[in-house]
């Protein structure tokens, strides 16, 4: 049980996945009270905003896999694939959802307002995709955080 647990502890390619989703979380809450004027504790592990942590997250494992497998490798292979397959789907599925739920909670505020006998059920979440943009700098940031990971000996 130790073993796997120092397996865990000291593995660089699951560090640069860690980091790479903690620092863009920690970001996007910075960049959302620098916008809104107004800290959001759940920003600091919801979905959607400015950078994608699933890009970041992703793009850390792919360069961090590279460093330590290279390019020409199935391990790296496999995780490019699902790095496209995660990002594609951030600004596809996701965000559409996001846009769907926004739609969804006015409609449901317009109700509310003209009968007030409709009880409110839980807001769906509106934040949930990326644009491109936001996935683009995710997966710059991942990038240089796969980099500082498997930088630091």
């Amino acid at each position: 049980m130790m073993n796997f647990i120092n397996g865990l502890l000291t593995n660089r390619i699951l560090q640069a996945a860690f980091f790479g989703w903690l620092t863009a979380q920690i970001l996007k809450t910075l960049i959302y009270v620098i916008v809104n004027k107004d800290f959001n504790p759940e920003r600091l592990v919801g979905d959607g905003g400015m950078p994608s942590s699933h890009s970041a997250t992703v793009m850390a494992l792919v360069t961090s896999t590279a460093f330590y497998y290279g390019s020409n490798t199935f391990e790296f292979a496999v995780t490019a694939i699902l790095a496209l397959i995660v990002m594609h789907d951030a600004m596809g599925v996701r965000r559409e959802t996001g846009k769907q739920a926004r739609a969804i909670n006015n409609m449901m505020e317009w109700l509310m307002d003209m009968n007030n006998n409709i009880s409110p059920e839980e807001k769906l979440k509106e934040f949930v995709g990326h644009s491109p943009s936001q996935v683009f700098f995710g997966a710059l940031l991942g990038i240089l955080i796969g980099f500082i990971v498997c930088g630091i000996r």
